[in-house]
């Protein structure tokens, strides 16, 4: 077992995916309060909550990092820096909030880069175990995360920010493991040569999945960030409202466990990223439409959020022809998608600012799940991206 050969590096392992979410969707529930105490715009909120994504796009080539310093020294460092990160966050002013944010989103966006290196290159031979055990510690820490912040909120005295300051707890844990883990192992391995591969930029294909990666997350961080406020509005209270966001990412994380059936259904993916993005666009017209429904919705929204992100993540792999190209992909896809995500919890407050409810704002966000749809179709087509 895995456990047994070396309990130091599977628990750092598990404490970096552990920290790579709640810090970021205990946000959500927290919004309101937010704005009563700092008195920020939905706009200002928007950037706030897009603050991550633009990090993330910005971070998407850290590999070259890795390869130079070290994957313990960077993963340590990753860890070091959200955890002062989510301190500054809770500083107390608007500024710090900003700042915070972005800095301890830097430091999950190395994480989010040099989890799956960990994965390759200390867990070669149980790569599929090691992923889903990835995988499900992100969804439930997410939902961890938002299913906390209120409680958290009333039973502690700092409000707010001290429910957001929690984090900062086990990032500490986190970064004393991987520091010892640089101890113990000074000289690192470090990333295995990437050969260039510029031709991903000019296909097609390629841009058809970064689209999907792009959209696909533009829902989930706009689900997470603003239906609990679309929620309060409809007649909930805050905890009933994390409590849904909650729910919302578990049932992601059920429809999850499904997805390997569903992707060896068919040769194609074609059928199965529409589908997920069209159960999305009904989530989100149901909470525009029919607000009584709220629980119907969220689970909608739940199982396409759960379907489209592990299968934006094997698309990279199912066109590309060998490994250096599912790199550039990887990269390309992650860097403007993310790109392309943040722009939409930003423009989802703007809308919200501009027009006074929730309206315009849902009925773009179902526009863009449509978009979605259409980029699926050509990146779920069997086909792998030219070489020359």
């Amino acid at each position: 077992m895995i456990l047994h050969r070396n309990i130091l590096s599977f628990v750092s392992f598990f404490l970096l995916a552990f920290n790579l979410r709640p810090a970021i969707t205990a946000i959500g529930p927290l919004v309101g309060n937010i704005q009563i105490t700092t008195g920020l715009s939905s706009t200002a909120v928007g950037l706030l909550n897009s603050l991550p994504l633009l990090a993330f796009a910005a971070f998407a080539s850290l590999a070259d990092l890795g390869r130079r310093f070290g994957l313990e020294r960077m993963l340590a460092f990753a860890m070091a820096t959200l955890f002062v990160g989510i301190l500054l966050r809770s500083a107390g002013p608007v500024w710090a909030l900003f700042a915070g944010t972005l800095v301890l989103a830097a430091g999950i966006a190395i994480g989010n880069v040099l989890a799956p290196a960990i994965i390759k290159r200390d867990y070669s031979e149980h790569v599929g175990m090691l992923t889903t055990v990835y995988a499900l510690v992100l969804a439930l820490t997410a939902s961890l995360g938002s299913g906390l912040a209120v409680p958290l909120e009333r039973s502690l005295s700092g409000g707010w920010r001290a429910s957001l300051a929690v984090w900062a707890i086990p990032a500490a844990a986190a970064t004393l493991l991987w520091a010892r883990s640089l101890l113990r192992a000074p000289h690192s391995a470090s990333f295995p040569e990437i050969a260039p591969s510029a031709s991903v930029w000019r296909s097609p294909l390629a841009w058809c999945v970064t689209a999907f990666m792009g959209f696909q997350s533009l829902g989930f961080y706009v689900v997470v960030a603003w239906l609990p406020s679309v929620i309060r509005d409809s007649g909930y209270d805050e905890a009933t409202a994390g409590l849904l966001i909650t729910g919302f990412q578990l049932v992601s994380l059920v429809a999850g466990l499904a997805f390997p059936r569903l992707l060896a259904f068919r040769p194609d993916q074609s059928a199965l990223a529409i589908g997920s993005a069209l159960v999305m666009t009904a989530g989100i017209l149901g909470f525009l439409l029919y607000p009584a429904g709220t629980i119907l919705w969220t689970v909608l929204t739940g199982v396409s959020a759960g379907l489209s992100f592990p299968l934006a993540i094997a698309l990279i792999s199912l066109r590309t022809a060998d490994h250096h190209q599912a790199t550039s992909l990887s990269l390309m896809s992650q860097s403007m998608g993310y790109l392309l995500a943040a722009s939409g919890p930003l423009l989802f407050g703007m809308a919200h600012d501009l027009s006074g409810g929730w309206m315009l704002p849902l009925a773009g966000l179902a526009a863009c799940s449509i978009l979605q749809a259409v980029a699926g179709f050509f990146a779920g087509q069997s086909r792998v991206i030219a070489t020359a």
